[in-house]
């Protein structure tokens, strides 16, 4: 066992390493122990800037508080550049971020500026009302404020110490209203495993209990009990639960592809302005998602104003002929109001495009590297991806799985529709034909 022991203050704290039993070390700073030496080290350097912020000792003071050098300590505060070349930035100030500090106050609080001439003027002797009428506040105020955030060990005023007991009264720690109520949590629970999104689960109305304040949730009280505390393999859950299965945002990005095609192709350009502003329905976005090596792919085909998406089936392949035939087979059972154009990039699956358009009044193609232009459908494949993990073998899954696939996603709310369905939508676009 190795020990180290000093004293802070008129109090002795040790840091030491003790071996249990099954041979394991366990390192302790302050009376606590930790599983390994990194953690330890950890806490002490949290506790030198503590000293340092908190406590108003000097360098020397907190390093020998916490058991290392002055030497150590500096290197803490100003970095150091190791044997091998590497640069370390200073460790103070990651620890120091983490620190709580106080928000902006309004006027009639103490500032830290006047706790510091508090704290001064007290060391000079001077009375409460004098100090308060060099402040311009009232007695009563500087008063309170030296009986209460002085330090009652010391008997003294220290200003960074009443800053953070003033910090700390203004917090109200409040339970995470998902957390405590089980019944809100189960409603929560049942749309995520619906593959509902957050914003989807919170702005869904609730026609069965309109009044019922308590189980209304907003995006934030859904996403804290997902999110927080995800450590280990408590990060698997937000992954089964989030519709990207990742734990962090991404940069969006992508490139489409640039083939040529013998026949003219009408591009973006030269679509109506009406399927611009989504006035009138019928109008779809393709593209396919594939899968390892671009072996195989699923079609995706989305309707603009409703959101509505189809999946052709292609289990033989994803050439000019297979795609010809899919999009077709899916799309001559809609009725004419729903099959006025579709837009595509320019994907070699596409190449018999004008026979395609024979069944349509037209086909568009977006610009090169510009999958933006089919928003709605690119946004559709990202939500696909849930069913059809990127590396998968799309050919693998049956025309009913397909359908099934793209049932629960036309049965989703979508903010775009004001949180009603796609299959809602569609069916009061038909109703009101």
């Amino acid at each position: 066992m190795q020990h180290l022991t000093y004293r802070k203050e008129g109090q002795v704290t040790t840091s030491h390493r003790n071996e249990d039993r099954g041979g394991e070390h366990r390192w302790a700073f302050n009376g606590v122990e930790y599983p390994t030496r990194k953690l330890m080290c950890e806490a002490r350097r949290a506790e030198y800037v503590r000293l340092l912020d908190e406590e108003g000792m000097n360098f020397t003071q907190a390093a020998h508080a916490v058991g290392v050098s002055k030497r150590t300590g500096k290197a803490w505060r100003n970095g150091r550049t190791r044997a091998t070349g590497r640069n370390e930035k200073p460790l103070v100030d990651r620890y120091r971020s983490t620190m709580d500090k106080p928000r902006t106050l309004h006027p009639r609080y103490l500032s830290q500026e006047e706790r510091i001439q508090i704290a001064d003027r007290l060391c000079l002797g001077d009375s409460i009302r004098a100090i308060a009428r060099l402040l311009g506040r009232d007695p009563g105020t500087v008063g309170r404020e030296v009986e209460r955030d002085g330090n009652p060990e010391s008997g003294g005023y220290e200003p960074c110490r009443a800053r953070q007991k003033a910090a700390d009264r203004l917090k109200r720690p409040k339970p995470r209203k998902a957390a405590e109520d089980t019944r809100l949590w189960d409603e929560i629970a049942a749309g995520l495993r619906r593959h509902w999104s957050p914003e989807q689960i919170a702005n869904r109305p609730r026609p069965d209990l309109p009044d019922n304040g308590d189980m209304h949730a907003s995006v934030e009280t859904i996403c804290q009990p997902i999110y927080l505390q995800a450590r280990g393999e408590l990060r698997q859950e937000p992954k089964r639960a989030m519709r990207q299965g990742r734990t962090a945002r991404r940069p969006r990005g992508g490139q489409g592809r640039k083939p040529r095609f013998r026949e003219p192709m009408v591009m973006i350009s030269e679509r109506p302005p009406e399927i611009e502003d989504r006035a009138v329905p019928g109008h779809w976005e393709g593209d396919l998602i594939t899968g390892s090596r671009n072996k195989s792919a699923i079609g995706t085909l989305v309707e603009r104003t409703t959101r509505f998406t189809i999946l052709p089936h292609l289990p033989d392949g994803h050439d000019a002929e297979h795609a010809r035939q899919a999009i077709i087979d899916k799309m001559q059972h809609l009725p004419k109001l729903l099959r006025n154009s579709l837009t595509w990039d320019q994907g070699a699956e596409l190449a018999l495009h004008k026979r395609i358009g024979a069944s349509l009044e037209a086909v568009h193609f977006c610009d090169p590297h510009s999958p933006w232009q089919r928003g709605t459908n690119e946004n559709t494949n990202g939500l696909l991806r849930q069913y059809f993990p990127k590396g998968t073998d799309p050919s693998v899954y049956p025309e009913d799985h397909l359908d099934a696939v793209a049932e629960e996603l036309n049965d989703r709310p979508r903010k775009t529709l004001g949180f009603m369905k796609p299959s809602e939508k569609i069916i009061e676009l038909l109703d009101a034909a």
